[in-house]
């Protein structure tokens, strides 16, 4: 049997499951074909599975988070394959990013496996994500990626994307993490701090700082120099 990625080709036609409660998932795949990985999450899932595991674990700890935030933005959504899990939880998820090629490819894979979402290229260092009034913002594995002398700007225009009374998490890897990272993580991340210093970096732009250290899958309150990854969950934008 073969089943082509994102429409039927009519193989598989016809067959049964020796099981009965597994036929629909075979007539779905025969009916819809099969949904494919985007660009980032394919190449994670060939060269690295285990990290996906991880991926998508801090999507769920931000769906956990946000559940009942009807206005959400994703700040540097990737391919966006992550973002649908934000979406389970009821959230109405507009995905951003400066690259139009992930946007692309987010949005075209959107319209065939029925979870939609507003999607927009937007260069955060710009300015806030518009119509700056969302009730939630978060943002994973973008921190990281932008120097320390945009750094404040960078976690200023989340805040003023959202309104007054809303929510930020923003995840990055530790800057202990940086000794077991790849050659290609380490060309990218040019600003990874120790957990102290990313609270105050974020305690500049928010009343509320509340950190968080996860390693692997395991999201915690333990011992942050010792955490692969750090959460920040803020709240009560200053200005």
């Amino acid at each position: 049997m073969h089943v082509g990625n994102g429409h039927s080709n009519g193989h598989g036609a016809g067959l049964k499951t020796k099981e009965p409660q597994y036929q629909f998932e075979l007539d779905m795949a025969v009916r819809d074909g099969l949904s494919r990985f985007g660009i980032m999450s394919n190449q994670t899932w060939r060269d690295d599975p285990r990290r996906l595991l991880f991926l998508l674990s801090r999507y769920k700890f931000v769906a956990k988070m946000l559940s009942g935030k009807k206005r959400v933005v994703e700040v540097g959504s990737a391919d966006a394959f992550g973002t649908r899990l934000v979406a389970q939880e009821g959230c109405s998820v507009t995905a951003s990013d400066f690259d139009p090629v992930f946007i692309e490819d987010a949005r075209s894979r959107m319209m065939t496996d029925g979870w939609e979402c507003a999607t927009v290229v937007h260069d955060i260092l710009s300015g806030p994500v518009p119509p700056a009034d969302f009730d939630a913002a978060y943002s994973l594995d973008v921190f990281e990626h932008i120097i320390s002398e945009h750094e404040d700007l960078f976690v200023e225009n989340i805040a003023q994307s959202l309104t007054k009374t809303g929510v930020a998490i923003i995840g990055s890897p530790s800057l202990q993490s940086q000794v077991y990272a790849s050659p290609g993580s380490k060309a990218g991340h040019v600003n990874c701090k120790d957990g102290k210093e990313y609270k105050k970096v974020m305690e500049r732009h928010f009343e509320n700082v509340f950190l968080f250290s996860m390693n692997d899958e395991v999201v915690h309150t333990g011992y942050h120099p010792m955490a692969h990854y750090l959460f920040v969950l803020c709240a009560g934008r200053k200005v």
